[in-house]
């Protein structure tokens, strides 16, 4: 099973080439668009190496969700399939860096 996982978007032309990745540090899985799309600013465009085993995703992701305990922050960086979780991250792994872990089959149709 690859590490990285191509999503199908509902409009390709809108939101460009989207892809999940398995994220240990939340138990979930969190989603990029790569190249041209129209919703986001230029800025926000992520690039994918093509390597699905060994992805490297530039520039940083960063996941929030606000919960009613208050923000959680997932910020990573994923290089060469591994991912570098960096210090302001909210979770236990912040600061570290871990192996991307295949992805879930359970998880392929989230």
């Amino acid at each position: 099973m690859p590490k990285l996982v191509p999503v199908r978007p509902h409009d390709p032309d809108v939101c460009g080439d989207m892809y999940k990745f398995y994220c240990p540090a939340c138990g979930e899985c969190h989603w990029v668009a790569v190249g041209p799309r129209s919703v986001w600013p230029q800025n926000l465009q992520w690039q994918f190496n093509g390597d699905f085993d060994k992805p490297t995703i530039n520039p940083s992701v960063l996941v929030t969700c606000k919960m009613p305990s208050g923000e959680t922050r997932c910020h990573t960086f994923i290089r060469e399939g591994r991912i570098q979780y960096l210090s302001d991250c909210t979770h236990a792994l912040a600061g570290q860096t871990v192996d991307l872990p295949e992805f879930p089959k359970e998880l392929e149709n989230e």
